[in-house]
């Protein structure tokens, strides 16, 4: 008795030992592509669950040591000058930046595209070819398209941050690091702040405006229950790329 077509293909399955490995494939692939899907939008789009490394105060130098002349004056020690004041210029000196960023972007796009043709033959009415219907030798075709879009923006992040500086580089400006983290009842949040400044701009009070720091790197998150509340889920981002419309 001659097996079904469906029993032959199990036997040869089994006794060429694919089966086992196709049933593997079949329960690690569906996760496979979840986690595929899933991992590079969540690096890309979503925000990080702790505060990056790298925005630690930075230490300040410590001074060479001077050599024994007897003098009693000694600058190394902390002098600074009458004209100078208190303003932060070396190395681990704290100043503020006052955070005062206020971006809005808007852009309209639209187009839109027309086309009409048309073809018409008239037989003649005497001769070989006047069975020919007009009306069956006529054809019309038309496409058109209309597309518009747009897109508004508006960020604002007001506040103040301490920093400190980090480098003094030889043309008088400084890289300032710096963070603050606050522990909520709901969470943790924190505010992370590098770039460059001119030590010129730093004010009497140490203090300088965020607009006034070239390279500038701020970074405002969070974590906790209201932050995993406000992001989308790992099943509706997979369907979302999954999505072919």
């Amino acid at each position: 008795m001659m097996d079904s077509p469906f029993e032959a293909a199990f036997r040869a399955s089994v006794d060429g030992k694919p089966l086992g490995l196709r049933l593997l494939v079949c329960l690690l692939v569906p996760p496979a592509v979840v986690i595929a899907a899933i991992a590079p939008s969540g690096k890309a789009h979503g925000r990080p669950t702790r505060p990056a490394e790298g925005f630690a105060p930075a230490l300040p130098q410590a001074p060479a040591p001077r050599p024994a002349d007897g003098a009693i004056f000694n600058v190394s020690t902390g002098y600074i000058g009458l004209v100078e004041g208190r303003r932060a210029h070396a190395v681990g000196d704290p100043l503020t930046i006052i955070l005062t960023e206020n971006l809005n972007a808007s852009k309209t796009a639209a187009s839109k595209t027309q086309k009409n043709g048309a073809f018409n033959v008239v037989p003649p009415s005497a001769g070989p070819l006047s069975f020919l219907d007009p009306n069956a030798l006529k054809a019309s075709g038309g496409s058109s398209f209309n597309g518009q879009g747009n897109a508004t923006q508006t960020s604002t992040l007001g506040g103040e941050v301490s920093v400190t500086i980090a480098e003094v580089r030889p043309n008088g400006t400084a890289l300032v690091v710096g963070e603050k983290r606050l522990l909520l009842s709901q969470g943790q949040e924190w505010v992370q702040v590098s770039g460059i400044v001119r030590l010129g701009d730093i004010d009497a009070e140490n203090r300088v405006r965020s607009t006034q720091v070239a390279d500038a790197r701020v970074t405002y998150t969070g974590n906790g229950s209201i932050g995993r509340a406000s992001r989308e889920g790992w099943l509706s981002k997979f369907f979302s790329v999954i999505n072919p419309f």
